[in-house]
């Protein structure tokens, strides 16, 4: 598993194995460093409605293509860093499993797809449901400052069995709960329709879209995206 961490008054990145954190030749334990986002992505890709309990649950239509959308590197915090929720009468979370893209990449095929993937790790797409509603780019609603949680390491593809559970909890209650074969379009599509267009880079992340539950946060929460495999993403939430 590979991570950025401080420690020491450092900022490294290094591998976790079990509790222990190896950088720089030295070994730390896991609670005495302080985890920083595990990649500083130049883009952040979003697909929309890739569950189909969760486009009903919204009242959404199930999309024929990907529906794609963007976050910001801006919005990306790391673990346990405060989400800060803007003006709005709702903000709500979105657990995801998210893609870390492990080479420059252009038009890669379904069939090549794991071959350009470096591993994955939990994404929370924070999202003002009330700007979502009104404006049809979803910037405001999907890119502001805090937004995009990502964390806490990437898992590599040989480290990671699928399917994946991805759950979401808050204050301890499961509000979310979904596997990756209930996914509309699997990765390697994903990855195949996104690229077809678009020149992905090393490091960029692909969210591949929230299960059906998602609700709304409000300031002293503490949400959860814990993801089988990977393992548990928790951050305050602020006003």
């Amino acid at each position: 598993m590979i991570a950025v961490f401080q420690a020491d008054g450092l900022t490294i990145r290094g591998e976790i194995r079990g509790e222990e954190v190896l950088g720089l030749g030295r070994r730390w334990a896991l609670e005495e460093v302080h985890l920083l986002p595990p990649i500083r992505p130049s883009k952040i890709v979003c697909l929309g409605r890739n569950y189909r309990a969760h486009a009903e649950e919204l009242g959404n239509e199930v999309p024929e293509r990907p529906l794609l959308f963007f976050k910001p590197p801006s919005a990306v915090i790391g673990p346990g860093e405060p989400i800060v929720l803007p003006p709005s009468p709702r903000v709500d979370y979105e657990g995801e499993l998210a893609v870390v893209i492990g080479r420059r990449c252009r038009n890669v095929k379904a069939k090549d797809a794991y071959e350009v993937i470096l591993g994955y790790t939990c994404l929370n797409d924070v999202t003002d449901r009330d700007a979502q509603g009104w404006e049809r780019n979803w910037v405001r609603a999907k890119g502001f400052d805090t937004s995009c949680p990502l964390g806490p390491w990437i898992v590599t593809q040989d480290e990671l069995s699928f399917p994946l559970t991805i759950e979401t909890y808050v204050n301890g209650k499961l509000r979310q709960r979904g596997t990756t074969d209930e996914l509309i379009f699997s990765i390697p599509e994903i990855l195949e329709e996104v690229s077809s267009f678009m020149t992905l880079e090393e490091g960029d992340v692909i969210a591949t879209g929230t299960p059906a539950g998602v609700g709304p946060l409000s300031p002293g929460d503490q949400v959860e995206v814990r993801i089988s495999g990977i393992g548990s993403l928790v951050n305050p939430v602020e006003k």
